[in-house]
């Protein structure tokens, strides 16, 4: 799965990079197929915000923006909402083949 990390206004810091890629690879998990995931990181009169697209098969997109104090703080709320969508998709958990237990 290709991720894309960007930022606008300042450069991302590396330790910022590989966790937003591990959080897009945590959540690539759960999804159905996924393809693609991009993180866009910008700081807006002293706001981080953070907003995160996973796209999945069957043109599903999850998109999810957080804003806080910092970029970390804001990648990580922006990954909850993205779960919780994911949660609320009921054939998403499941693997190709899987069947659901009675």
């Amino acid at each position: 799965m290709q991720v894309t990390i960007t930022s606008r206004h300042e450069e991302v810091p590396e330790a910022l990079r590989e966790r937003a890629e591990a959080i897009v690879a945590r959540l690539a998990r759960l999804a159905h197929r996924p393809t693609r995931g991009q993180v866009e990181f910008d700081l807006e009169h002293q706001r981080a915000t953070a907003e995160i697209r996973l796209h999945a098969a069957q043109n599903t997109v999850y998109v999810s923006s957080a804003d806080a104090q910092d970029h970390r703080t804001a990648l990580d709320r922006a990954a909850a909402k993205i779960r919780r969508q994911i949660d609320k998709k009921p054939a998403s958990r499941r693997r190709d083949g899987a069947r659901k237990e009675k």
